[in-house]
């Protein structure tokens, strides 16, 4: 399928500068363009590529200034990242939908299907699950008995959504990531660690992605709960109890433990380890392998933290800083200490 510039610029809000009628079919990053491809330039490191890029049409920020002559058309918006990606979101969305019923598939004659579902090879549907309208089932998903699924949700293969949990409306698992798998409790006895049942779930609210590998403990009771529109990238772990607000995003590797309180809007780098029990405000953003242990920092919303302990981003830098001159001060009190020495022995 092609497009105008005229079309794109139209449909983004965005103004053109160069050929109105340059056509795009096809979706290229900027270092790698190719004719009738559409890039876009949102970052300055990128900027050299501009002016070589065989890229038909490039979006570029309002404010942008070119210090060299461009050779493709460019579209101006006032965010050109947020733009491609209303692009992508047209672009996928045109894409030819698959619906039907692999005859490979297990559905319990007690489960609900929707309509316009694809529900393909080896998929497993227990006793009594609930699957909404145009929902995309990859090979091999695995749906406990009681689950819910909502409208327009999609699930890749090998994910595993545990019995009675709740997906929510629009919301996209990738591959591997499991839902609803028993939180970690154990306790201690004089024979080894007693299993503490998790009787709990699961619920995903609508909009939400969470990526491949990424687990989603059930509650020891009531609810693990991942609000609206959270983005979960791969290999996150969530434990048992938690809460994550709306909005909040995680990298890989970042792990939330039991009971911790996540506020809404929320940014966290991979890696980043939440202790138990603790509350996280609302736009709290934390770098990549901090920590944060104890303590709540609920009251401190937009609250920048770095480090382990976790600690204010610019206090983080004046340390890490200090850090690297450890070595030579060392050396300088070694001798300050001998020339201290040396002057009570006089």
């Amino acid at each position: 399928m092609t497009f105008t510039a005229e079309q794109i610029a139209s449909y983004i809000g965005g103004t053109i500068e160069g050929d109105s009628k340059a056509t795009i079919s096809t979706f290229a990053k900027i270092e790698e363009g190719v004719p009738g491809a559409l890039s876009f330039l949102a970052n300055a490191k990128y900027e050299n590529y501009l002016y070589q890029t065989l890229s038909s049409i490039v979006l570029v920020n309002r404010d942008f200034t070119p210090s060299q002559p461009v050779s493709a058309t460019l579209i101006r918006v006032e965010n050109a990242y947020e733009a491609v990606a209303r692009l992508l979101q047209l672009y996928e969305s045109m894409q030819q939908k698959r619906v039907g019923i692999h005859s490979l598939a297990f559905i319990d004659p007690s489960a609900k299907v929707g309509k316009d579902c694809y529900i393909g090879p080896f998929v497993a549907i227990g006793e009594n699950v609930e699957i909404g309208d145009g929902v995309v089932l990859h090979p091999h998903v695995t749906i406990g008995r009681n689950a819910k699924v909502g409208n327009d949700t999609e699930i890749y293969s090998n994910a595993v959504i545990y019995h009675d949990c709740i997906v929510g409306n629009r919301c996209v698992l990738h591959a591997g990531c499991v839902i609803g798998a028993d939180g970690f409790g154990f306790a201690p006895t004089a024979n080894g660690y007693e299993k503490i049942p998790q009787i709990g779930i699961v619920k995903v609210e609508d909009d939400v992605e969470i990526g491949a590998n990424t687990c989603v403990d059930r509650s020891t009771m009531g609810a693990t709960v991942i609000h609206r529109g959270v983005k979960l990238d791969n290999l996150v772990q969530i434990a048992h109890n938690v809460e994550v607000g709306q909005h909040t995003v995680m990298s890989s590797q970042t792990g939330v433990a039991g009971s911790a309180k996540v506020g809404e809007w929320c940014m966290f780098g991979g890696q980043v380890g939440i202790a138990g029990h603790i509350q996280i405000g609302d736009h709290t953003s934390i770098g990549a392998q901090s920590g944060v242990s104890g303590g709540n920092i609920s009251r401190r919303g937009g609250a920048i933290l770095m480090g382990y302990p976790a600690i204010d981003h610019k206090v983080w830098a004046r340390q890490a800083a200090a850090m690297k001159q450890l070595p030579e001060m060392v050396k300088e009190i070694a001798q300050l200490k001998k020339e201290l020495e040396e002057l009570k022995n006089k």
